[in-house]
């Protein structure tokens, strides 16, 4: 394995995912609107992926993903995928300690639902913290970066459609988001204690398993809730991440409520690095939607789905 020495992919990251936008070189390869079907797993949205030909791989589709490729967790997937010519990076993310090395090839074939291919970037996670992670990797920018992104919980696939789509139905509700670093951020109102409503910044992390993560802060715009109980909140790229579980008492989206919504309180400067963000809208509260992302035309398009009534846990 040639290593030319440690570098910092963030830049990398940020410089790729730039001067893809807007190019689609998928649809010539699938048809008009290819589907990707797609599992529920700890409240993730889990895509069965290849890679160079392999099995699928469990891969959590991941708005955080910010270029053309995937990065898996496991070291011992090298030992699948042809690695001749892979260098040494590091990627940072979130967690308490120092960003995550892994190995990097720009050789891969990536094949998800009608989907296939070539010359991707692929990162191989070796650091230990990685390997202990459940699933295979992550995936994302490979949809949210070519297309419009229609997510369908109640059939579980989704459907991508060319950056001139226009949904036919009328039931939408169009809330605006903008792009900062390609993550999508969106306002939304948040009481966590009954009757203190404020509107928060925040941006969707379809990663985390959570409905909501409040960033604890100086700032912060919210009152703590009185019961809260010590977690360990899950484990970034960067390590641990841990602060406090509880619930806020509704959370609006547009126009739609929900109540008892399950909250994780996290240290912002160990849970997040994105400036000016109050919180984090995880899957378990977009699930109960179903979806569509318009990167192109800066706009997340919802309606309610057959989970929305679902109690959290």
């Amino acid at each position: 394995m040639k290593s030319p020495g440690l570098f910092t992919c963030q830049l990398l990251i940020a410089t790729l995912a730039a001067s893809v936008i807007g190019i689609n070189p998928y649809l010539s390869a699938a048809k008009d609107v290819p589907k990707v079907p797609f599992l529920i797993e700890r409240n993730r949205v889990i895509i069965p992926t290849s890679v160079n030909g392999s099995e699928p791989l469990n891969l959590i589709l991941d708005t955080g993903m910010r270029f053309d490729g995937v990065y898996l967790f496991h070291k011992n997937l090298a030992n699948v995928i042809d690695t001749t010519g892979a260098i040494e990076v590091r990627v940072p993310g979130a967690g308490a300690g120092e960003a995550s090395t892994a190995i990097m090839i720009e050789t891969g074939q990536l094949g998800f639902g009608e989907v296939t291919v070539d010359s991707q970037r692929v990162l191989i996670g070796q650091s230990a913290h990685t390997q202990q992670f459940l699933t295979d990797g992550i995936i994302g920018w490979n949809l949210f970066g070519h297309y419009i992104v229609k997510i369908d919980y109640d059939q579980q696939v989704i459907l991508l459609h060319d950056t001139s789509y226009v949904p036919e139905a009328t039931d939408w509700h169009e809330i605006p988001i903008e792009l900062r670093k390609d993550l999508p951020f969106l306002e939304a109102k948040v009481e966590v204690v009954e009757g203190e409503e404020v509107s928060i910044l925040c941006y969707i992390d379809l990663a985390s398993g959570d409905a909501l993560e409040l960033l604890v802060k100086p700032e912060q715009k919210f009152t703590l809730p009185a019961t809260l109980v010590p977690r360990n909140l899950g484990t970034g790229l960067s390590g641990d991440i841990n602060g406090h579980s509880g619930y806020s008492y509704k959370l609006s989206l547009g126009p739609y409520d929900l109540h008892n919504v399950a909250t994780a309180f996290a240290p912002a400067e160990v849970r997040s690095k994105q400036e000016g963000a109050d919180g984090i809208l995880g899957n378990d509260s977009i699930r109960r939607f179903n979806v569509i992302f318009d990167y192109p035309h800066q706009r997340l398009l919802i309606k309610p789905n057959k989970a929305f009534d679902t109690p959290f846990e």
